[in-house]
């Protein structure tokens, strides 16, 4: 009977260290999937413009996202939160070796929760900027201007879907690593 026991003790040992090694490879995952979010959508949006005519050829509108602060904002937030995830996957590789890891994984939620911050401030803020040229304000004289300028809008839209599936890994990514660390 006392064998038994022994042998249970040994095998939950095994089988959590091939939990966390999971939990860890899927960490990896999530970020690899991040990465390609946020950069997607700050490539998305820092490349987006569009001309109009007006009237005559000389005469021209036009729609860039360097004319809005909170584009530009939006582009500096997911550019930066791409390279920290960048700069994380190597503490990624580091958990999925050593999956007992802690202090590292306390540091990572730290700055998860933190670049989840900056990425959800430029997200929002440039959802509301969105908004306005989709809908407008009647009250406040601001007009919509999705009908004339179709691709912009569509390209800053898209962006902003990469952006807040970006957030989702995010949440993902902390709630991972907060299991990981209780489960020691």
């Amino acid at each position: 009977m006392k064998a038994g026991a022994v042998e249970l003790g040994h095998a939950s040992k095994v089988t959590q260290r091939g939990v966390n090694r999971g939990m860890s490879i899927l960490d990896l995952f999530l970020r690899i999937i991040a990465i390609i979010a946020t950069l997607g959508s700050a490539i998305a949006m820092g490349t987006t413009n569009e001309t109009l005519p007006f009237f005559t050829q000389f005469v021209r509108f036009r729609a860039k996202y360097s004319d809005l602060p909170t584009f530009t904002f939006f582009v500096v937030a997911n550019a930066i939160v791409s390279a920290y995830l960048v700069l994380s996957l190597g503490m990624s590789i580091f958990h999925i070796m050593r999956s007992r890891a802690q202090a590292s994984r306390i540091a990572l939620i730290f700055f998860d929760a933190a670049m989840m911050a900056l990425l959800t401030a430029g997200a929002s803020a440039s959802a509301a900027i969105v908004y306005l040229a989709h809908k407008g304000n009647t009250k406040t004289n601001w007009f919509p201007i999705c009908q004339q300028y179709d691709s912009f809008c569509h390209r800053t839209s898209g962006s902003l879907v990469g952006s807040f599936i970006g957030i989702i890994f995010f949440i993902l990514l902390v709630l991972l690593s907060a299991l990981a660390l209780s489960r020691r």
